[in-house]
């Protein structure tokens, strides 16, 4: 059994995964719970993440200790959310003595995808006028990698993905989609597609499928060099710098 947190993303979720399937589920935003439909503010992680672990073990009827592994997705996202979930993650490893492996988030937001076969663009407001992207091909079960993992003008990612796509459709998924959806509109016209994702399952979820196929290859993270991928620096390090 696998327990999936994601923080990097606006919609906080936890999900529980035993042999592929899910168990159980939190979603979570603006520190409401949804079953499906998280609503539309922002929500402070650092006070839902823990009692959401609480209730989705409660709701299966089980501790800690049953569990094979935690999975969490290290980024890129918020810089926040990330340290919240990976804290959380590795003081209930660290106590429980539970393996941990990370999964990158973007990746996670693609996997969620049903329903769709082609490319699948995972785009979040990264803030600042740009975008966390990565493009992937999706093929039944099968999810390849086109693209390293950008932050980056929406525009940026946009041009390439019109050169890469070869006439392709693609779906875009994520808060960033539908920010930037009537500029996606724009550059793809009829190929491009826009969708937060409500109809997916949660990025949690997708984080605890794509940690137990890591775990079936015997890929372990270390907790002490398992760090938030951020892609740039944080505002504090931005200030400090230009301090010196």
């Amino acid at each position: 059994m696998i327990l999936g947190i994601d923080t990097a993303t606006a919609t906080a979720s936890v999900a529980l995964v035993e042999d592929g399937k899910l168990v159980g589920e939190e979603i979570r935003r603006a520190g409401k719970q949804s079953d499906r439909f998280p609503s539309e503010g922002r929500g402070n992680h650092a006070e839902t993440l823990l009692p959401m672990v609480g209730t989705v073990l409660k709701k299966a009827g089980i501790s800690l200790s049953d569990l094979s592994a935690f999975a969490v997705s290290i980024g890129p996202g918020s810089f926040t959310g990330l340290r919240i979930g990976l804290s959380t993650v590795k003081g209930l490893a660290y106590g429980w003595e539970v393996p941990v492996v990370g999964v990158p988030t973007l990746l996670a937001v693609a996997a969620r995808v049903t329903g769709w076969d082609g490319l699948v663009c995972p785009l979040l407001d990264a803030r600042k006028k740009e975008v966390y992207a990565a493009l992937f091909r999706k093929e039944a079960e099968t999810l390849e990698r086109l693209s390293e993992d950008l932050v980056c003008a929406p525009e940026k990612v946009l041009r390439q993905l019109k050169s890469l796509a070869d006439g392709a459709p693609c779906l875009f998924v994520g808060e960033g989609a539908k920010v930037y959806e009537s500029l996606i509109a724009t550059f793809l016209g009829d190929r491009g597609f826009s969708t937060l994702g409500e109809s997916y399952p949660s990025v949690a979820y997708a984080v605890a499928r794509l940690g137990e196929e890591k775990l079936s290859r015997q890929e372990f993270d270390s907790l002490g060099s398992l760090v938030p991928l951020y892609l740039r620096p944080s505002e504090a390090e931005l200030k400090k710098g230009l301090g010196r």
